[in-house]
């Protein structure tokens, strides 16, 4: 059951996790860097950086390892009990993801937060959808038929006046009282 190209489940779990903890550290590293040197003063803004890339973005890494991680085992989970890998199983993964993170802030927060999971990820996988459908080239058009021509009325094609009225065949010019 693979989806998009992806390792099977158990694997991808892991695969997840590891992606997820690099992802927080190196933006945590560029965001906790920048905010080291502004909040140092002249003179350690190096020192200030480096603190803060060293103390702050394995928390953010570990931070996004665990949501990348939940978020896997749902999605394999639900795979595994709906026998599909579709875009239903990562919405509804975000929102499982996002409302036992938040748990431990009570009800009320689980389920705003389960709300806003299940929206991002909806958006994000809408998205996906959308791109998915925009790259793809335009179905082929329908193959031609062998269908029989309308019956035209035959005329003798001489252009002479039985066609068009005029006793010049429609090819005179000039008036009758030219000459």
């Amino acid at each position: 059951m693979t989806h998009q190209g992806r390792e099977p489940c158990p694997g991808r779990i892991w695969n997840d996790v590891g992606g997820a903890f690099a992802m927080g550290c190196i933006g945590g590293s560029l965001v906790h860097g920048f905010s080291g040197v502004r909040n140092s003063p002249p003179g350690e803004r190096i020192m200030g950086a480096y603190h803060g890339i060293r103390v702050r973005a394995p928390k953010l890494g570990g931070s996004f390892a665990v949501w990348g991680g939940l978020f896997s085992t749902f999605d394999c989970s639900l795979a595994a009990i709906r026998g599909q890998e579709d875009s239903i199983n990562s919405i509804a993964s975000g929102a499982l993801t996002g409302g036992l993170l938040a748990a431990r802030n009570g009800l009320s927060a689980s389920v705003k937060a389960a709300a806003i999971g299940g929206l991002l990820l909806g958006l994000i996988e809408g998205m996906s959808l959308y791109l998915q459908r925009l790259s793809q080239p335009p179905p082929p058009p329908p193959p031609m038929m062998d269908m029989p021509l309308p019956d035209m009325p035959s005329g003798g094609g001489n252009g002479g006046p039985q066609e068009d009225g005029y006793a010049d065949g429609g090819y005179g010019g000039g008036y009758d009282d030219e000459e």
